[in-house]
Parts: C-alpha cells; sequence; structure tokens
C-alpha cells in the first residue's frame, strides 16, 4: 500500500511538472525570420527591439536571399520571409499547392544604388550604361571617360532579390556576362568595391557608406527623397511574407515594424519608411 500511495505522489508530482512545463513553453514565444540581406538590417533592428519591448518573445533573424526567405515560409521552416522582390507566379502557385497562402506585408521602400569605388573619376551613369558594363559590351572605364583600365564587375546571386530587381529595370532580363564576380549578399558587393579601385556594383541604399561612391542615375541621385517622389529610376518595395494574414505574435511583430517605432528604425537602417 505504501508502495501504491508513493506511486500516486511521483505521478501527480509528474505530471504537475509536466503541466508546469507546458505553461513555461506557452509563455515563452517565438519568431523565426530568414531571407532577403537587403530586409536583414531592418528585420535585426526591428527584432531587437521587439524583444526589448516584450521579453517573453524570442526573434532569430537569418539572411540567405530572398529566394530563401520565401521558399522558407513554403516549407515552414520560418514564420516570416524577408524578400526584397515580389513573391514569383511560378513560387504563389507551388505554395498554394502545398495549402500555403503567401501573404505580402511591404514594410518599406528602397532604392539600388550603383557604386563604385570613390577614387574613381565617374560619377554619373545610365542605365543603358549600366546594362552594358554588365552584359560585357563595355568592359573599360575610357569608354565612359574614365581611366584606361578594364571594369571589375560585381554581380549578386541569382537568389537575390536586389538582383531580380536589378536584371528587371537595368538589364531587361539580358544575361550577365560570365567574368562579373559573385556575391552572396549586399555586405559581399559594398566590401568588395570597397577595397577594388575599378569596380562597379550595386546595393539597397541601406548599405551606402562612405567608402563607396553612390553614382548618379540618369541625372537623379538615390537617396530617400527621390525614391519617395518616384524620381529614382531604380526603386521597389520590400516585404516580408507570412502564411497567410499574419496572426499572433508575428502580427504583432509586423505590427511593430509597420508602426511610427518600426519605421523610425527603417529609416535609422538607410531605407524608406512607407509612412506619409
Amino acid at each position: 500500500m505504501k508502495n501504491k500511495g508513493l506511486f500516486v505522489v511521483l505521478t501527480g508530482l509528474l505530471s504537475l511538472s509536466l503541466i508546469a512545463g507546458s505553461y513555461l513553453l506557452a509563455g515563452k514565444k517565438e519568431i523565426t525570420i530568414k531571407g532577403s540581406t537587403t530586409v536583414l538590417p531592418i528585420a535585426q533592428a526591428c527584432a531587437e527591439a521587439y524583444m526589448h519591448k516584450y521579453e517573453d518573445v524570442d526573434i532569430s533573424v537569418q539572411g540567405g536571399g530572398s529566394g530563401v526567405g520565401i521558399a522558407s515560409v513554403m516549407d515552414g521552416t520560418a514564420d516570416i520571409g524577408d524578400a526584397s522582390r515580389p513573391a514569383k507566379d511560378k513560387e504563389i502557385a507551388k505554395a498554394k499547392e502545398n495549402g500555403i497562402e503567401l501573404y505580402q506585408n511591404v514594410i518599406a521602400k528602397d532604392g539600388i544604388a550603383i557604386i563604385v569605388h570613390p577614387s574613381n573619376p565617374i560619377n554619373e551613369i545610365t542605365r543603358e550604361q549600366a546594362k552594358a558594363i554588365y552584359t560585357g559590351k563595355i568592359t573599360n572605364w575610357k569608354e565612359l571617360g574614365g581611366k584606361d583600365a578594364e571594369i571589375v564587375v560585381v554581380n549578386r546571386d541569382s537568389a537575390s532579390g536586389t538582383f531580380e530587381t536589378f536584371n528587371e529595370i537595368v538589364l531587361k532580363k539580358e544575361k550577365v556576362f560570365p567574368s562579373a564576380l559573385q556575391k552572396m549578399s549586399n555586405r559581399g558587393v559594398a566590401d568588395t568595391v570597397t577595397v577594388t579601385e575599378l569596380a562597379i556594383g550595386y546595393i539597397g541604399m541601406g548599405y551606402i557608406t562612405p567608402k563607396v561612391k553612390a553614382l548618379v542615375v540618369e541625372g537623379v541621385k538615390p537617396t530617400k527623397e527621390n525614391v519617395v517622389d518616384g524620381t529614382y529610376p531604380i526603386a521597389r518595395d520590400l516585404y516580408m511574407y507570412t502564411n497567410g494574414k499574419p496572426k499572433g505574435v508575428v502580427a504583432s511583430f509586423i505590427g511593430f515594424v509597420l508602426s511610427k517605432d518600426g519605421q523610425k528604425l527603417v529609416e535609422q537602417e538607410g531605407f524608406v519608411s512607407i509612412l506619409k
């Protein structure tokens, strides 16, 4: 009888322990964010501020590219997929086949800056000239009034939303010539141009630093004001994708990103707020 009583007590304690553990797990909320390296600094800054405000929430933020972000929402490995381009028709169709609705949350605006080394005498460029450089039709800086030296072309990977936008607006979907250096992130492009005097690359505006020179494109500087008024020709929206309309803590976090405090962080990271 004593053993039976002990068993009942131990069973009761174990049940209470399991219940307490489940409450603890329920109290700790987690969000996983993956995707665009353009959106990455926005996501990181907002995640840090949100976790400071709500200590019961743990947010993991990773890069990988827009394609990775959207795919991660589709396969359930991320609650939010950052993207610097809209989801493609084939991605939307594939998601629907798997019972996933790719819900688009616009969280900021951005301009893609064409950059060179600060020592480069070139200050302006047209989209046609940039296209000619990236497709291999212009290979020497002297053809643009610069030094008699071969252009080092720095490109993004195909999973990049920045590449997709640049490909659509500037390259008009023509193939980049094979000798171009391929980098996996905005930071990788910026760092390469920083240390390569003859290089040209393109990055989200939030990655512009004094270590690179952002070129005037067709007479317009890549500034927040020019993105807002629509005069800068290489501009785009930035997104956080979710599976369906966001709910619960994910909805709360995206709501924070869209709030005045969140959009202030967007501006601080060098991007453009969507608030009027």
